[in-house]
């Protein structure tokens, strides 16, 4: 019997078929998988570049596009229009790379046109002349492209001959292009080497290749997927995410870094599953967790389409970090409450109003504002356990802006702690604070955990990170942590080693974006300004070497008169996705702010589009603030209400006056968090203001 496997870049190609079409798409699969003689369902090509390629019927306007493996097997590629379904079986070639391999797909009448219309030589230096051609064969290139390479002299043309390369090989020039030495590169696929490749065994490539390619157990699974097809698409893991979530052994603490859409969660994913698997029958568990309960929830989400195996998700506990600790100290037998986000806010405000004053830099006496006594007792105060105004006179204050003098910390001091015991009197305590009471009930109890693994570290502050490191006995793969400082958008600034957590050695970086566009790639990074970032290793962290696989529409930018206007042209922007067969929760819109939010959503369901409500049982458009944004992604996203007045929100800026240095990052922070929303697009990104727009908007977009 015929057994049909699943090509990754069909899954999101198939989301966005018409309902009737994927009706015939899966009587079509059936119909395959039942017959024994499955090539009397397949149609030959004349003048293909490949034999192997075939169609197979799907209706009188489609045909599937199908590569025959050998041995009965088959993988099916796309679901296209007839003419174009012809067009792209033609032109494709499949081959097994000599070096890694894993079976690869070519536009190979691409390639011949590229060669054909290319100047022989290059006016300028070629981009490539500073890599040998035995490096290229080392990583992978193939040794019919070298000549076509060695033409190329600007980016512009790497970019035209990329759309037809093999993904593999154009992740390596593109790297190479982008100014990583050859050994960087050589790192990202050295793990990947294997000896002996037989270049005719297309089933054996086809095995090595699960990033792409997947072999499904029968229909019942096949259902399951193509039931939800943009979610399992997210679940794939590429070669070099493959290569760190499936190590055998890390010895001690491990750090993933890298920017949006590198995949860092589904490598994480992968390697709680990976750890809980191989766990011994005695009750250990796994810790998967993160910064908020909204991301925990889309991780747990996640899991289960990466499993099914309940034993593997017995073993794994998703929970939020605050969630956790908040466990931890009410099971001690203490009672808590937690302190809203209103109540702090009037405590700070009231500690302001009656805390010192100071000669500001213009000469004018003026006090300490409540943003800025909040984040000096959660980011010095609290990030280093000072309990003393002596260690606080002595404490460090990385980070903080310009210093204090020692009569102005004694003031501040006083403050901070007058803030503390009303605090106390209330019978109140802050995230943050249960963190550290945890972390204390957890170092005087046995590991609860054999593993930990923590997704968007990069936000996680020193408190909730004491808590981590006591949850665990340290040794062989004990932390797994991934992070991005590029995506900080809360205060914390974290030195891991100084926490018990030494990382160095252990650090590996992802470079390649398979979420996002090249396009929307190019417009988020200019967001950011240029402005480096520090990591949690205390290294300089750097988007070197960040770049996108794939190309698409570039992004919209919409301006508009009045927020009305904004709204109608929303409404219309959603409801054409959802006539394209996007589905509803494939989509996301984004805001800065919650009342924007609230408003965004009764404008939605009015117009009749659903709104997903998650307490409700109620599955549709996510409509959330950028920072519930976080670690999510959508086929389809818009942005809305980037008005000057809105972004960079007027009370997360410090005064230029009060502190240049705090306003810089507070600016930079805005920036990051326009950075996160961005890249949660992978085909489509729409931007709209009303009036003036954003000063964060970069120049080229407005």
């Amino acid at each position: 019997m015929a057994e049909l496997a699943i090509d990754r870049g069909f899954l999101p190609a198939y989301a966005r078929l018409q309902r009737r079409v994927q009706r015939a798409v899966d009587a079509a699969i059936r119909k395959f998988a039942e017959h024994t003689h499955s090539r009397l369902h397949l149609e030959k090509l004349s003048g293909a570049r490949d034999p192997k390629i075939h169609l197979i019927p799907i209706d009188q306007a489609y045909q599937g596009v199908v590569v025959a493996l050998g041995e009965q097997k088959y993988v099916l590629l796309d679901v296209l229009p007839h003419d174009d379904a012809i067009a792209f079986a033609v032109s494709r070639r499949f081959t097994v790379n000599q070096v890694l391999g894993v079976l690869e797909m070519r536009d190979q009448a691409g390639i011949e046109e590229f060669a054909s219309t290319t100047p022989s030589r290059p006016p300028a230096g070629g981009l490539f002349d500073g890599i040998s051609n035995a490096d290229l064969l080392r990583l992978g290139v193939d040794a019919d492209l070298l000549p076509l390479l060695r033409l190329i002299s600007t980016d512009r043309q790497l970019e035209s001959l990329g759309r037809r390369l093999p993904e593999g090989q154009l992740d390596v020039l593109n790297g190479l292009a982008s100014g990583m030495a050859v050994e960087e590169v050589w790192a990202e696929v050295a793990d990947r080497i294997v000896s002996g490749v037989d270049t005719d065994d297309l089933v054996a490539a086809a095995r090595r290749t699960p990033e792409r390619i997947a072999f499904v157990s029968g229909p019942v699974e096949l259902a399951a997927i193509l039931a939800h097809p943009f979610d399992v698409w997210r679940t794939f893991l590429h070669p070099t995410q493959r290569d760190v979530a499936y190590r055998e052994t890390y010895n001690g603490p491990a750090l993933v870094t890298g920017s949006a859409g590198t995949g860092k969660t589904v490598t994480g994913l992968h390697r709680a599953v990976f750890l809980a698997q191989r766990l011994p029958q005695d009750g250990s568990k796994v810790l998967l967790t993160t910064f908020t309960r909204a991301l925990a929830e889309a991780l747990d989400r996640q899991l289960y389409r990466l499993t099914d195996d309940p034993m593997v998700r017995a073993r794994i506990d998703v929970v939020s970090v605050d969630k956790l600790a908040y466990e931890i100290v009410t099971r001690s037998g203490r009672k808590v409450a937690v302190a809203e986000a209103e109540v702090l806010d009037q405590l700070w405000d009231v500690a302001a109003k009656n805390g010192p004053t100071y000669v500001n830099r213009a000469g004018r006496v003026t006090t300490f504002s409540s943003a800025f006594l909040r984040r000096e007792w959660e980011q010095v105060v609290l990030a280093q356990r000072l309990t003393t105004l002596q260690a606080y006179r002595d404490a460090p204050r990385k980070g903080r802006g310009e210093g204090l003098r020692a009569a102005q910390r004694e003031q501040v001091w006083a403050t901070i702690v007058a803030a503390e015991r009303d605090l106390a009197k209330r019978r109140l305590r802050t995230h943050t604070q249960l963190a550290d009471d945890a972390a204390v009930i957890a170092r005087q109890s046995p590991a609860r955990y054999r593993h930990v693994v923590v997704d968007e570290g990069q936000d996680l502050h020193p408190a909730q990170w004491r808590l981590l490191r006591a949850l665990v006995t340290p040794g062989p793969n004990d932390m797994f942590l991934l992070a991005d400082s590029y995506q900080r958008i809360y205060d914390s600034q974290v030195s891991l080693a100084q926490l018990g957590i030494e990382v160095r050695g252990r650090t590996r970086r992802l470079t390649v974006n398979y979420r996002t566009t090249h396009e929307i790639l190019d417009l988020s990074v200019r967001v950011l300004n240029g402005e480096a970032a520090t990591g949690l290793d205390d290294d300089g962290d750097s988007l070197r070497g960040y770049r996108s696989i794939t190309r698409g529409q570039p992004p919209v930018l919409a301006p508009h008169g009045s927020r009305d206007n904004e709204f109608e042209a929303l409404i219309e922007r959603v409801g054409t996705w959802l006539d394209q067969d996007v589905e509803p929760h494939a989509i996301g819109v984004a805001a800065r702010t919650g009342q924007l939010v609230k408003t965004i959503s009764r404008t939605l369901s009015e117009a009749h589009i659903p709104v997903a409500d998650d307490k409700r049982g109620i599955d549709g458009v996510r409509v959330a603030t950028m920072h519930r944004m976080k670690g999510l992604e959508f086929q389809c996203i818009a942005i809305v209400g980037l008005d000057a007045g809105v972004l960079p929100a007027p009370h997360a800026i410090t005064s230029a006056a009060e502190d240049p240095h705090a306003h810089k990052q507070d600016l930079q922070r805005e920036r990051c968090l326009l950075f996160v929303a961005l890249t949660r697009a992978r085909d489509m990104l729409y931007l709209s203001h009303s009036g003036t727009p954003s000063p964060l908007l970069p120049a080229v977009a407005q």
